[in-house]
């Protein structure tokens, strides 16, 4: 390990791209104080079962992020906010919900991402019928290892609805989440993994596999597995007097109404910046770009840097990604920090 420097970090996030960025700045011999608002570290990935393209057990990424913070000069506060942040001169100073005070040299954000509410769009059903869920709470049952509907039955046919508060005008989200995608055709294939008799539909508006192996997992999802894509829009979710749900679409490619009957819908919900993130640029007076999330400084070369000197972004809190990417992109903002407080400490000494 470097020889301990005296600069402090302050990290707020301990998802994917906080853990990764806290350990690689510790090896080096920051001190750092890493802030969670959760009961425990690891972010999302604590949600998952398995993890696409690959279908590798999230707990193997899982163990990676806590290996990361598993370290002496790394100071985590676990079921903690931001109270504020003042900036005086060079320096920082962090007050937390817990009215603890943090002197920093540096704060990182790596606030990541809250999940829509689908209870914004009543037209899918989500709060008002109880085999209409979330791809999350799908995950649940996968862990489980058990999927039945509010009967305590296996569903004979599932659809999965595409693009749920993503791409849509109506709810203010203009952006593409750009992983929920390959997350319906993860899940589709492990539907139909441990329910073979089960038939799997998913309405999408654009199939966008943006990483390595998407497209092959996409193929072989039709393929092998037999998982039905329709490309239409779901315009309603009803419940008829079996109890089963009664979906309404408009098929885009046949370019005809179509009316089918699912034993539960599931609904790939999308993407937004998380609302201790806003709290946060606005604190700050931190810009926030078109799509809700963080504007970084230069969408080319400039993408871990913010508007205000000192302050850094990490993953999710700047655009969707996946873990993959938000890895890379922490480890980016490493070098970032760690280039601002040699330039810092330069000119202290000049």
């Amino acid at each position: 390990m470097p020889e301990k420097q005296d600069e402090h970090i302050v990290i707020v996030g301990a998802g994917t791209a906080g853990c990764t960025a806290a350990g690689q700045l510790a090896r080096e011999g920051y001190r750092i104080s890493l802030i969670e608002k959760e009961s425990k570290p690891g972010g999302k990935v604590n949600n998952w079962y398995q993890l696409f393209p690959d279908r590798r057990k999230s707990e193997e990424v899982l163990k990676y992020l806590l290996g990361e913070i598993d370290n002496p000069l790394i100071n985590i506060s676990l079921n903690t906010d931001i109270d504020s942040i003042i900036k005086e001169k060079k320096k920082f100073l962090v007050t937390t919900t817990h009215g603890e005070l943090l002197p920093a040299d540096a704060i990182l954000l790596a606030t990541g991402f809250d999940l829509f509410n689908p209870e914004r769009k009543e037209e899918y059903g989500y709060g008002i019928y109880d085999d209409v869920i979330t791809s999350v709470e799908l995950e649940d049952k996968f862990h489980s290892g058990a999927i039945l509907t509010s009967k305590g039955v296996p569903p004979k046919r599932v659809g999965i609805v595409h693009c749920v508060g993503s791409r849509d005008e109506k709810v203010g989200n203009f952006h593409c989440s750009k992983v929920c995608c390959v997350t319906a055709v993860k899940q589709a294939i492990e539907i139909r993994e441990m329910l073979p008799g089960t038939e799997v539909f998913c309405f999408y508006m654009d199939m966008r596999m943006f990483g390595p192996y998407y497209e092959e997992l996409y193929r072989e999802a039709q393929e092998k597995w037999g998982v039905n894509f329709i490309r239409g829009k779901v315009s309603e979710a009803s419940e008829n007097i079996e109890g089963r749900l009664l979906i309404k679409v408009e098929d885009t490619l046949a370019g005809r109404p179509l009316k089918m009957q699912v034993d539960l819908l599931v609904l790939m919900i999308g993407i937004e910046n998380s609302l201790s993130g806003k709290r946060i640029a606005e604190d700050l007076d931190l810009k926030i770009g078109i799509n809700g999330f963080f504007s970084v400084l230069d969408n080319h070369y400039g993408n871990n840097l913010s508007n205000m000197e000192g302050v850094f972004f990490a993953g999710t809190c700047t655009a969707a990604m996946n873990i993959t990417d938000t890895i890379s992109h922490a480890r980016a903002a490493v070098v970032e920090i760690d280039s601002y407080l040699k330039s810092q400490k330069k000119e202290v000494e000049v």
